[in-house]
């Protein structure tokens, strides 16, 4: 019977979360509207789907971020953000953590969410990990927005990895980009993002959401050639990290 109960406040929680995802879309959808028609807009779309979207959904949530930060990401400056990749509350985190607009590249089968995949397909870089052509498009996109002074944000385990699985194998298309236009990649952990809300339905609680930037990571002088140690260095700073939290010991600053 407690069992029962428990499942029925978690699926109301969890209807709640999609209903704080899809009313402020409702609320603000003439702005979102006008915020997409035209990529200079961006700017502005950003910072309502940070402060009047994100942040609404994960303390509506009861979710409470605490950010460590080894490094500070400068005011109009490029990156390639990169981290884990854990629970559909990810988004709102990394939307949290950084105050300079970033355009996500993310996969194309999440334009088929009502409503939310309307502005996730003119918003976003889509990728079909499936096609070659696709992921040159993707290039070509990350370079247009790069050139507009934005950073880009990818979770470069290209999926959210199966429960069991602390980090999964990293993909190198992130690291490539980064090492091609010489931007540097900040490395973060998201440490309870999967206990919060993950995937498995009658799961997860509120509570706090851990956040770790780590310190960048220079591309400066590098070649295309060395994406894959990149890639290695990113993956060992964020597992390390995953691996002090499982054990209720942060790394130090």
């Amino acid at each position: 019977m407690i069992t029962f109960i428990r499942n029925i406040g978690i699926l109301l929680w969890r209807i709640w979360f999609y209903l704080l995802v899809l009313i402020p879309i409702l609320i603000f959808f003439p702005f979102l509207l006008l915020f997409t028609t035209s990529e200079k807009f961006y700017p502005q779309f950003f910072w309502l789907a940070r402060n009047l979207w994100a942040r609404p959904i994960l303390y509506g949530m009861g979710f409470f971020p605490k950010f460590k930060r080894e490094e500070e990401i400068v005011k109009g400056k490029s990156y390639m953000l990169v981290a884990n990749h854990t629970s559909m509350t990810d988004i709102m985190l990394m939307l949290l953590a950084s105050k300079n607009p970033f355009v996500f590249v993310g996969k194309k089968e999440l334009v088929k969410i009502p409503i939310f995949g309307f502005f996730y397909k003119r918003t976003c870089i889509l990728v079909d990990r499936g096609s070659a052509r696709s992921r040159k498009a993707v290039y070509d996109s990350a370079q247009k927005r790069l050139n507009q002074g934005m950073s880009i944000c990818i979770f470069p385990e290209g999926k959210v990895p199966e429960e069991h699985i602390l980090l999964d194998e990293f993909k190198d298309g992130a690291f490539r980009l980064a090492i091609e236009h010489e931007i540097p990649i900040v490395p973060m952990t998201f440490a309870d993002n999967k206990k919060r809300f993950s995937y498995s339905f009658f799961s997860g609680s509120p509570g706090r959401m851990r956040l770790t930037i780590h310190k960048f990571l220079s591309t400066t002088g590098l070649k295309v050639e060395d994406k894959k140690e990149m890639s290695k260095t990113a993956r060992e700073i964020i597992l390390a990290e995953l691996i002090a939290y499982e054990n209720e010991k942060p790394l130090s600053n």
